[in-house]
């Protein structure tokens, strides 16, 4: 029956007799929520019916309040379960969504205040009990106000909240900075209300990413990084903003970078690696003007020439991405200002970089990748034309015959010499040649290990 009624939510919001079905179907849902059974069941179709009724349910949010807070705190019967009551949480959201501003920001207040009570009762009882906490008890909340400040879209209605809740954030990363899961948890909630509200979160911003960088130097958490990459997204073409930011990604690259001297750092910690390379493209998307006029970009490219061959996927394909998007500059229209910054940095490691590209194309990397390392290897070879070209050709001549042809190498290097025409090479006449010499460097283990021996 619930998910019947969760069905018909649309059909329920375009008929125009809907709204007087929807006290009695809201009814059968709370009932639902009472029980067992279908409790999963009512909870979605709540969130079904506010989310297409939404309009309709503005004039209704007492009632609705009621059952949230019933939802939340437990003080009903219902056998919801936490993460069942994030339906509910998003249902109030998006009703709240449709208040004009006013009337917004009161509401809002209303939602968080059940959920935040708890929260500030353990920090109430001192920095032990909230270190000492299960995680869960914290995130159970923190996961909520998540979703309010994403499924709410008042920007600055949410903008305020987080400002007046800074406090209890501070107070949770301040004690709980070594908890991997809770720091999760409270960085998605920073990232979502930075998503609504934008740019008119820049007070707390600040503050937000004074604590991140801080907290960075002790407890290496990613999502510090990934809430950080989402602040640049936002913030990073903003003038007022330069400062911290250009401070917060030295900080953040200098320290990361540290991390990660030898390969083996690279795979003990592939997330960190992820989100780091994620973050350092996004400032050459973003705030190129900060990135590349840092001392912190030639230690990242020199950070990814010794990771690029990591097992892990997403760890390596933010490798190869940053790579790329450090080699397409030129085509950016915020990056070319900063092509003769790059070139310092990247002509001087060009033949290793080109040898350490062909050496994943031939085998290091797993074939699964070969598009993204060929993407990277002819972004290369684009921005550095026929330079790149003697790199690759000097790093071909090193496979031995007995591996690969002549003719096999011929071919791989004209769609190399073909990539550098003004007209350029796509689709399978790039991708074919790359493929052949890729399948013959792999087609026994003993012709792996010895081309591999030879680009090493």
């Amino acid at each position: 029956v619930c998910l019947t009624i969760g069905a018909y939510s649309k059909w329920l919001d375009a008929a125009q007799n809907g709204l007087s079905f929807l006290p009695q179907l809201v009814d059968i849902l709370v009932n639902g929520m009472s029980l067992e059974e279908p409790a999963a069941a009512a909870a979605l179709a709540f969130r079904h019916i506010c989310d297409d009724c939404k309009k309709k349910l503005r004039g209704s949010l007492d009632g609705l309040f009621q059952i949230y807070r019933m939802a939340v705190t437990g003080e009903g019967h219902f056998k919801v379960s936490p993460e069942e009551s994030l339906h509910l949480v998003e249902a109030l959201s998006m009703v709240i969504t449709e208040l004009p501003s006013e009337h917004a920001k009161k509401a809002l207040e209303a939602l968080c205040l059940p959920v935040i009570t708890p929260l500030q009762d353990i920090i109430n009882k001192g920095p032990i009990v909230l270190g000492q906490s299960p995680a869960h008890e914290l995130t159970v909340h923190i996961d909520r106000l998540a979703n309010i400040f994403r499924h709410t879209s008042h920007p600055e209605a949410v903008a305020d909240a987080v400002q007046k809740l800074w406090p209890v954030f501070k107070a949770i990363f301040d004690i709980r900075s070594w908890d991997m899961r809770t720091m999760e948890s409270l960085c998605r909630a920073c990232k979502n209300a930075i998503r609504t509200s934008k740019t008119l979160m820049t007070v707390t911003v600040g503050v937000i990413l004074e604590e991140i960088q801080a907290l960075y130097k002790q407890h290496q958490q990613p999502c510090f990084l990934y809430l950080s990459s989402e602040v640049v997204k936002v913030f990073g073409s903003d003038p007022t903003c330069a400062n911290y930011l250009r401070i917060l990604i030295e900080s953040l690259f200098t320290h990361t970078t540290l991390l990660f001297t030898k390969f083996q750092d690279f795979t003990s910690r592939p997330d960190l690696v992820d989100d780091c390379f994620l973050l350092a493209s996004r400032c050459i998307r973003y705030c190129p003007q900060l990135f590349f006029t840092t001392p912190v970009f030639p230690s990242l490219v020199d950070c990814a020439m010794i990771g690029i061959t990591v097992q892990h996927r997403e760890a390596s394909n933010s490798i190869l991405n940053f790579l790329s998007d450090v080699f397409d500059l030129g085509n950016s229209v915020h990056g070319k200002a900063y092509v003769s910054i790059r070139d310092d940095v990247i002509i001087p490691r060009g033949p290793v970089l080109s040898r350490i590209l062909i050496a994943s194309i031939a085998g290091a990397l797993p074939s699964s990748r070969l598009e993204t390392v060929t993407y990277t290897l002819l972004t290369l070879t684009r921005a550095y034309g026929l330079k790149a070209v003697e790199w690759a050709k000097d790093c071909v001549s090193l496979i031995p015959l007995a591996a690969v042809t002549e003719a096999e190498r011929m071919r791989f290097l004209q769609v190399l010499l073909d990539t550098t025409a003004s007209s350029g090479v796509n689709g399978a006449a790039a991708i074919n040649p790359i493929e052949e010499l890729s399948d013959v460097c792999r087609r026994n283990r003993s012709v792996q290990e010895m081309v591999q021996g030879a680009l090493q």
